[in-house]
């Protein structure tokens, strides 16, 4: 009796065992699933987060190429520092994109000769020229023509008409 009560007693201590060490593995198991859940969703969220930082890229990437005047001071051929940004965009799109052409057209506004203007916007559409060769742009996709003062973006004689006239505009090629 003595020993059918002590082999009892080992087994009941058995499965007490076995059921404690059963409940001790589901929060284990529930932990790892919630560990994995958490992960997941730290995945999807950081996949969002890189989706909308690319299509805030292209939005930007987009404005810039539809950027297509740039501006200049008075009798000055360098462009404005603020358009530099804008301009790496067009020479890394006609990197990506060689059999695209395009022609920068310079101009000047009516103050100074026909030829000064004339060279000057030369100079103004070869300072963009330059730039975009050295940020990516082949030499064979670039055409240059400088239209000095001949085609104004604004008739008058006013210091806001002349500033619109300063300028290099960037049109396909044909």
């Amino acid at each position: 009796m003595f020993r059918t009560a002590a082999l009892a007693l080992t087994i009941a201590g058995m499965a007490a065992c076995s059921s404690t060490s059963d409940t001790e593995e589901m929060p284990m198991e529930t932990n790892d699933t919630a560990a994995a859940d958490a992960a997941a969703a730290a995945a999807r969220a950081e996949q969002q987060r890189m989706e909308r930082e690319r299509m805030e890229r292209e939005r930007e990437e987009q404005a810039a190429l539809n950027t297509t005047v740039f501006y200049f001071d008075f009798d000055v051929a360098e462009f404005q520092p603020s358009d530099r940004e804008t301009l790496i965009v067009h020479a890394r799109n006609l990197a990506s994109n060689p059999n695209r052409r395009v022609r920068l057209e310079g101009h000047a506004d009516e103050r100074g000769t026909r030829e000064y203007n004339l060279a000057l916007g030369e100079r103004r559409a070869n300072s963009i020229r330059d730039f975009l060769i050295v940020n990516g742009a082949s030499r064979s996709q670039l055409e240059t023509v400088s239209y000095g003062e001949e085609q104004p973006a604004v008739r008058g004689q006013t210091e806001a008409a002349y500033r619109q006239n300063r300028r290099v505009e960037i049109q396909p090629a044909g």
